[in-house]
Order: C-alpha cells, then structure tokens, then sequence
C-alpha cells in the first residue's frame, strides 16, 4: 500500500494551506461578527465573495470533481483537501466545495438532462446560486428513505407535489435559487425501493413555502441554515422530472455515498485542528504549579486524540480509495463504516479538546464549539448511526456467515 499523496494531492495541499493561511484564518472571527451585526443573516456575507474570487484566480475551484467538471482529483486526491477545508467551518464555500451544493451537482452531471444541466448545473459550478436537497420529513423516520410520504403525482404535462420537509440545508440561503425534491409517485408498488421519484422545484414556485429556520444546539448555521418547508399543491413541469417516475431512491443512494464521505473528510479537518489547539493551550496554561501540558491526564487525553484521528482518517481515506475503484455500490460497507466511526469518534476528539480549553473550550473564542455541533448533527444526517450499522452488520453477516 501507498501511504503517500499523489504529487497532485500534494500540490494542492500545498496551494490550499497557504491559501488558508493567508486568507482564512486572519478573518475567521469577521465572518462571524459580521453575521452576529447584519440585518439578514441569510444573505451572503460580501467577504465571501471576495474569497471566492482569489480562490478561483489562484485554480482552488470545484475541487471535489474528479471529472472535467472540477478540478480532475480523484476522491482519495480530494479527502486530504477537505481535511483542510474543513479546519473552518465555513471554509468549504470558498472553494465552491460545500454541501450540499457539491452532492446536488453531481445529481445534476449523473442524471440530469442536457437542459436541466444547462439551466442548473452551469451557474452551481460557477458559484452563482445554492440549491438544496429535500428528503428529510419531520411525520416520518426519514433515515429509511422509503418511509417518504410526499407526493408527486402527475397531471397532464405537470407534476402536483404536498408534503412537509425539514431540516433542508440550503433552503433560507437567499441564493438557493433550485430544491431537489424526494417523494412517492407510486405509494402502492410492492418494490418499496420503486415508490420514490426526484422532481425539480424551482425557487419562487407557488406553494411553496418556506416556514423557518431550524437550530441544532442552537446554531443556525447562517447564512446556508436548515429549514422546515412546505410543498402546498406546488406544480412543476413534467420535464423537471430527474431520470424518470421511480428512480428517485436510486438517485438517493447514488448521491449520498460520496456525501457522507465528504462529511467524514471535513470533520477530520475539525478534529485535527482541535487536537492542536488543545496542544498549544496545555503548553500556555499551568494549573497547580505546572503546565497543563505537563499533567498526566492531559497528555493521555492529547495522546487519544491523535490515535483516533489517525484511525479515522486512514478508514476514510481507504475508503475513497475504494469507491474510486469500484464505485458507490461495492464500497457501501467502508463508507457505512466511516460514517459510522468518524462523527462519533470526532466528536469524542473535540470534546477533549473543549475540556482542555476550560469553560473557554465552550463559547465563541474557539471554532470547537460549531464543530462539536456539526459533529453531533452528522451522526443524524445522511442516515443515522443506526441505520448504517444495521445495513453494515447484514452485508457482514451475509459475506461471512457461511
């Protein structure tokens, strides 16, 4: 095995680290108090613009595409450079590499038309709008994708959608300009795998409606945030139809085995940046007549965290490495492995690491905070914990059991 970078990947580390560096960290804390002082917190904070800007210039644009659409890297040449995107939490935006633009995108290259590519896809790749992705239903345990009770019916040259949705990342981003909408067309088909069907619902369409913002541990996560909204008899045409009536759960998992890796790979980033404040924090503090770097407990802690980030990304960036070999389907169990792994153990890391930190560990001075968050919230999103070990231990059953 080959435990080094390609020297691609290591190119881009590079130009993206320095990129970091001087353009990222120095603003971190304005980003944020521009959205603590604005009047609409879900306009795009003009700062990012200009970031935008100097990203594309120097080639750091739409690196999560190992096709002609991005930067060519494979999945295991982009996990590194996630990693480092993810050190901020707003940072992928930048690189025009945030969910879950980068996840609807590649629904529009895999199974989008010629047209719906050319309306949509063109100005996400340039960065001109934000989309969002509506799965997710608050009446139903929408981790089984196929307990979807939002309708899609068909009448004449049009489909009718009602349903209610949340948790829609994207959605109060006043750039969100197209939904990409799940629901059933076929409620009775004995294949419950048959049922769904994906739709396009633009921005503005009437009926829908979005209803409000949703907090997790009381981030809103502006200017992108999650919302709760609703499909009141909204009518698309028939040509907003994504690959055809009852393919929409294959879109589904075509779609969110990449995404939940990209997850994986940010919040290394996230856990690695945390590991190195709470190293740097035990050699500035002392309690107790020494530094806390020099506490027994401290350094066990320290000493965890590195042993489980390194077990962490090396299954995330096995796993990229197989779904550039063999694809979504026959990598399923490594990425329902590191899905599985990674937030939790993520999670753990920045939890040290706030404890380290003090009180201070828990409040706005430090990014670790929103991380712990968006550790949590990933443990729910693109299924649950559970459902990707229920699905994990019956492949492994099934592979061993004879």
């Amino acid at each position: 095995m080959n435990f080094e970078h390609s020297p691609k990947a290591q190119d881009y580390m590079a130009r993206l680290t320095a990129f970091m560096n001087e353009h990222v960290y120095p603003v971190e804390h304005d980003y944020y108090d521009y959205l603590d002082s604005c009047e609409n917190r879900w306009a795009t904070v003009p700062m990012m613009e200009e970031l935008k800007a100097k990203a594309r210039e120097q080639g750091l644009w739409n690196l999560a595409f190992p096709g002609s659409h991005g930067a060519g890297l494979t999945n295991l040449e982009y996990a590194p450079l996630a990693e480092i995107m993810g050190r901020v939490m707003w940072a992928p935006e930048i690189f025009n590499c945030n969910a879950p633009d980068t996840g609807n995108m590649e629904v529009f290259m895999m199974y989008g038309t010629e047209a719906q590519q050319e309306q949509w896809l063109t100005p996400l790749l340039n960065g001109d709008i934000r989309s969002a992705y509506a799965m997710t239903e608050p009446n139903v345990a929408s981790s089984d994708a196929t307990n979807i009770e939002t309708s899609i019916v068909r009448d004449g040259d049009e489909y009718v959608i009602n349903g209610r949705k949340w948790f829609i990342t994207g959605a109060m981003n006043e750039r969100t300009q197209i939904f990409i909408v799940m629901g059933k067309s076929d409620p009775d088909n004995p294949n419950r795998h048959l049922q769904q069907t994906q739709i396009l619902v633009p921005k503005g369409t009437p009926g829908l409606t979005v209803e409000r913002a949703l907090k997790t541990f009381n981030y809103d996560d502006a200017p992108i945030g999650h919302a709760e909204i609703v499909f009141d008899n909204v009518r698309v045409p028939a040509a907003n139809l994504l690959l055809g009536e009852g393919r929409g759960f294959e879109i589904a998992q075509g779609r969110l085995g990449p995404g939940r890796l990209h997850h994986c790979m940010r919040l290394i980033g996230c856990a690695q940046r945390s590991m190195e404040l709470a190293c740097h924090r035990a050699e500035t503090r002392s309690t107790f007549g020494k530094k806390l770097s020099e506490h027994q407990s401290v350094r066990e802690d320290i000493a965890n965290c590195f042993c489980e980030i390194e077990q962490v990304r090396l299954l995330t960036l096995k796993t990229a490495d197989q779904l550039d070999k063999v694809g979504n389907k026959e990598a399923r169990d490594l990425i329902a492995a590191a899905k599985i792994s990674t937030p939790l153990t993520v999670q753990r890391v920045i939890d040290r690491a706030m404890q380290i930190h003090g009180a201070g560990g828990l409040c706005q001075d430090f990014f670790m905070a929103e991380a712990f968050n968006y550790a949590r919230w990933c443990r729910q999103a693109d299924g649950s914990d559970q459902v990707h070990m229920m699905a994990l231990g019956k492949q492994l059953i099934k592979r061993y059991a004879s």
